[in-house]
């Protein structure tokens, strides 16, 4: 997964650069456990006629919430794959049964990741001060917009 090793890729990400395969198999390892606990439902983004990965998309289920997050390989950028993609889970998420509202985080300095989840339907709910820490940006907590939709 090359997109894995990408430092513009990994910016807005909670996690760094995977500098290794074994890094990247153990990556892969918490998604199969995450599928069989039930706390992820992941899906690899591929090219129509390849199946070489060029992105993630996955949802988090918690109760009543589900929490979005994606990753796209580069050379995917501004085609509008994500905002697809996104727009497909999004609307499967809120058909489960229990969940009524699905969310998602990004860093404020993450305008192309604002429009994704605006393009899509969700609305921009507030600033969350010092939120989350994106590893590759600093040590210290970011502020985050948070963006929901709710059925």
């Amino acid at each position: 997964m090359r997109y894995t090793r990408d430092p513009d890729v990994t910016r807005n990400l909670t996690w760094q650069p995977h500098d290794t395969v074994e890094r990247t198999v153990a990556f892969l390892r918490r998604c199969l456990a995450g599928i069989e606990d039930g706390s992820v439902v992941p899906w690899v983004l591929t090219e129509r006629d390849d199946d070489r990965p060029i992105g993630m998309i996955e949802l988090r289920p918690s109760g009543h919430r589900a929490e979005l997050g994606y990753v796209l390989a580069r050379d995917w950028w501004g085609r509008g794959l994500m905002s697809e993609a996104a727009g497909v889970v999004v609307e499967w998420g809120l058909a489960l049964p229990p969940v009524f509202r699905v969310w998602s985080v990004t860093d404020v300095d993450n305008h192309a990741s604002a429009r994704v989840l605006e393009k899509i339907g969700m609305q921009r709910e507030g600033l969350l001060r010092r939120w989350m820490i994106h590893p590759n940006l600093s040590p210290e907590p970011r502020d985050c917009w948070c963006f929901g939709r709710v059925r």
